[in-house]
């Protein structure tokens, strides 16, 4: 018998005032794998996480995680799932072992308990040689592992990201992969949501991509690239080379319709298998004698999953001001 999957959402709906929200969300995360929530601004991701994290009521559908209603067993359902979410939600008065300590406080553990709970999750995230400094002499990497740590402290199940590395320098940013990536190999599973492809190409096993409150396209990173092109070839002709020929050199490798801009000598080639294609390409132009000023293969990027599926192009700020700051509550409420 098919197990419950981890996280589950249908039909969700909620409207703020006149803004539709969330109009018919649909989500499914199988125990153990990370689930990739990508859309532009406004779109409802963070208005799903609430919901889903028990801190919102939807106005209809229905959602189960860790096999729990989020509304009616929402009390239960709060010891068995953690939040972080895009603001580290720490005491910047405190230092790092003082706010493990007071959320393992708050879970009621005791205080040998908590303290030693900390002391683990300190080490885990690299923090140990910064517990005892206050929180707001921490990088903006530290304060969001120390973050991610505190949502932690009961190991639950279930781990909601939203939008963990938003600010974060690249260095910072692969950490959080690595952990990420280290809590899912443990056997946590994890709805992340994100504006970097980059960040849910290399962490989630499944993408639901959201627009206007509701799914509009989901598969794996490969499924979504597909979509919205696959690989292509960018060529661009010298001056005195002939556009018409190399025009003619190319079309057997297309694998749809050729986009020409002949003013800037500019020619688009939609292919499969591009890097493999390449050098045959190269030897077929030079064989034709067309001099070019560049040739380059491009794979689909972050902005134009989002022009292709969404029209417009992502930007990194929250959903919308009635939900910033959203994530902060849970980890302190689950009492």
């Amino acid at each position: 018998m098919k197990s419950e999957p981890a996280i589950l959402a249908e039909g969700l709906q909620k409207r703020y005032g006149q803004t539709q929200a969330l109009a018919g969300l649909d989500l499914r995360a199988e125990a153990g794998t990370v689930l990739g929530v990508l859309g532009p601004n406004g779109a409802g991701k963070t208005t799903a996480v609430r919901i889903l994290t028990t801190l919102l009521k939807p106005d209809a559908g229905h959602a189960r995680v860790a096999g729990l209603d989020v509304v009616r067993q929402a009390n239960q359902l709060r010891a068995r799932i953690g939040l972080a979410g895009q603001y580290a939600a720490v005491d910047e008065n405190l230092t790092g072992v003082e706010n493990l300590e007071m959320v393992a406080r708050l879970y009621h553990l005791r205080g040998r308990v908590a303290r030693q709970r900390a002391q683990e999750l300190l080490a885990r995230f690299d923090l140990l040689d910064a517990a005892r400094r206050v929180v707001k002499t921490y990088s903006g990497g530290m304060r969001r592992r120390l973050d991610l740590a505190a949502s932690l402290i009961m190991a639950p199940p279930v781990l909601f990201l939203d939008e963990p590395t938003t600010g974060l320098d690249p260095r910072s940013r692969l950490s959080m992969w690595d952990i990420i990536s280290g809590l899912v190999s443990d056997g946590t599973t994890v709805l992340l949501t994100t504006q970097y492809l980059e960040e849910a190409d290399q962490l989630a096993n499944q993408i639901a991509v959201v627009d206007h409150g509701r799914v509009i396209a989901s598969g794996t990173a490969d499924d979504l690239k597909r979509q919205v092109g696959g690989e292509r070839f960018e060529i661009t002709v010298a001056r005195g080379g002939d556009l018409t020929a190399a025009i003619d050199v190319l079309r057997p490798y297309s694998q749809g319709e050729m986009q020409i801009e002949a003013e800037r000598r500019h020619i688009l080639v939609p292919v499969a298998q591009g890097a493999q294609q390449l050098a045959a390409v190269v030897r077929d132009l030079d064989a034709a004698r067309i001099p070019l000023d560049d040739l380059s293969l491009r794979r689909p990027t972050l902005d134009d999953v989002f022009l292709a599926l969404t029209g417009s192009t992502a930007t990194v700020e929250p959903d919308n001001q009635q939900q910033r700051g959203a994530g902060r509550p849970l980890a302190r409420s689950n009492t």
